[in-house]
């Protein structure tokens, strides 16, 4: 009850300020090589505070409040108001917007890893050691999608923190979190791992945009606002995470901490110093968690894996080009068991763009294999799309009505498909009513969504109610039906798969 009511009262940086704008990447830096050693740990966690503390770094940053808001009213402001919103910027806040995060050394030549949204957006960041020494840091990058940043400063010899393996950790291992909460400078917690794999399922709203990538940490180590950024460590004194944020309805402290992990962090952080930017590679595929139906259609023995929803049209898609299809189920890539999304998204930020990865997935009962070469991401971050239900729409009542699935359909009209640009394939039933109480709603959009295909428990093309009404009535309640659905609209445009259960 208490975990409900905490994840239910929201999900929060745990930085004095939210900041999680992209902050462009330097080119031609240095790779970092040298690392701190591990910790002998005789001495319990004053061993590893003594040892690490030195290398945690306290960030200050400034963001200035007229470059803010021209940032956020770029392309924004009515051609005609310039005038009138340079003046009411000019009456606002004249004080640089200050806030506070944490850091940690990697290298002796001072680079330092961070939240992007701790320094998104700076336009002065200063870093503070545990021995009052202060360096203005230059940002080398930062993305958005996994809320990793670097920065960095010029020393030598600079005290530095090994960073160590998360995949080997288990819940219930002791860690330790160092940072700087509430403008407490250097502040050590301890606590044990409560759980992993927390995903944007379990913590709605912590990273924007469908393409992000979440695998968190989840611990009891007390984390509180000006904690993010600094390390999460294991028992040796090994960084396995980035503390990132907190569950509370305060937005203090509550019992639960997340970190970002290291295994993830540390790709992101390669990129940026080696080529100036995150090379992310993509399969081009929209996917989501696999449901009790999407199992059931599958032929999967267990609730587990990702299901392709469908391909991405605009830049092509390495999976379609390699033969899989929209009502796919991935299993494990990689010869890595798949069991939800965070796990395929990991793996694939593992490899390089133009590796060849293989992929095993589950289609209507059946085992196939396919080897993706994955391409990098053109611009927006993505190396999986999360896709969303179908938002719910006001649409008038018309057409006959499917009540085994509680929607009302009509045949593709020929001037819906000229505007919709419909090739004949996908000229099928579009649907024009959703019920709230039927099983279908958030799943099918109507007045865009449309009916091309039953995919499941039999193949078969939909071009008229009665093709429909012919399956169902084959169908019991409870009984699985897989439909290929061609959405016209955004954000749900193309191809997909929607597997529904039938009600009475």
């Amino acid at each position: 009850m208490a975990v409900a009511f905490a994840f239910a009262c929201g999900v929060l940086f745990a930085t004095a300020f939210d900041w999680t704008r992209h902050l462009g990447a330097q080119a031609g830096v240095r790779v970092a090589e040298t690392r701190g050693a591990p910790v002998d740990v005789s001495g319990g966690f004053a061993a590893i505070a003594e040892r690490v503390t030195p290398a945690v770094v306290s960030i200050q940053t400034e963001r200035d409040p007229r470059r803010q808001a021209q940032r956020n009213n770029r392309g924004r402001v009515p051609p005609g108001f310039e005038e009138f919103f340079r003046q009411f910027e000019e009456r606002q806040q004249q004080e640089p917007v200050q806030a506070d995060g944490s850091g940690f050394i990697v290298s002796k030549d001072g680079y330092i890893l961070t939240n992007n949204h701790v320094v998104g957006d700076a336009d002065r960041v200063k870093v503070t050691l545990t021995d009052h020494r202060e360096f203005n840091a230059k940002v080398i990058g930062g993305d958005p999608t996994t809320d990793v940043a670097v920065i960095k400063i010029e020393g030598s010899d600079l005290p530095a923190l090994t960073l160590g393996e998360d995949t080997t950790t288990k819940v219930g291992d002791w860690v330790v979190a160092v940072g700087n909460p509430l403008g407490l400078d250097f502040t050590v917690t301890a606590g044990i791992i409560s759980a992993k794999g927390r995903s944007n399922r379990d913590l709605p709203g912590l990273l924007g945009g469908n393409y992000s990538i979440s695998d968190f940490i989840q611990t009891d180590a007390a984390i509180n606002p000006g904690n993010s950024g600094g390390p999460l460590m294991n028992s040796r004194g090994e960084v396995i995470g980035i503390n990132s944020a907190i569950a509370s309805r305060t937005g203090f402290y509550s019992g639960y901490g997340f970190a970002i992990p290291i295994s993830l962090a540390r790709g992101v952080m390669e990129d940026l110093i080696k080529h100036g930017r995150v090379r992310a590679p993509v399969l081009g595929i929209s996917i989501d968690e696999v449901s009790p139906e999407d199992a059931k259609a599958a032929g999967l023995d267990r609730i587990a894996g990702v299901i392709v929803r469908g391909f991405n049209p605009a830049e092509g898609s390495p999976a379609e080009r390699a033969g899989m299809q929209p009502g796919d189920v991935i299993v494990a890539i990689e010869g890595r068991a798949v069991d939800r999304v965070s796990t395929l998204q990991r793996v694939v930020r593992m490899n390089e763009p133009g590796a060849t990865v293989n992929v095993d997935v589950m289609r209507y009962g059946k085992k196939q294999a396919f080897k993706v070469r994955l391409q990098e991401r053109s611009e927006a971050p993505a190396v999986a799309a999360r896709t969303g239900g179908a938002a719910p729409t006001e649409a008038a009542p018309k057409g006959e009505t499917a009540e085994k699935l509680g929607i009302s359909v009509e045949p593709v009209s020929t001037e819906f498909a000229r505007e919709a640009n419909l090739v004949a394939d996908d000229r099928g039933l579009r649907i024009t009513d959703v019920s709230r109480s039927g099983p279908a709603f958030r799943l099918l959009a109507p007045g865009s969504d449309v009916i091309t295909d039953v995919q499941f428990p039999v193949k078969k093309k939909v071009r008229t109610a009665a093709d429909l009404q012919s399956v169902l009535a084959t169908l019991k309640a409870g009984d699985v039906l897989s439909l290929r659905i061609y959405g016209t609209a955004e954000p749900l445009i193309g191809v997909r798969v929607v597997n529904v259960r039938v009600g009475e």
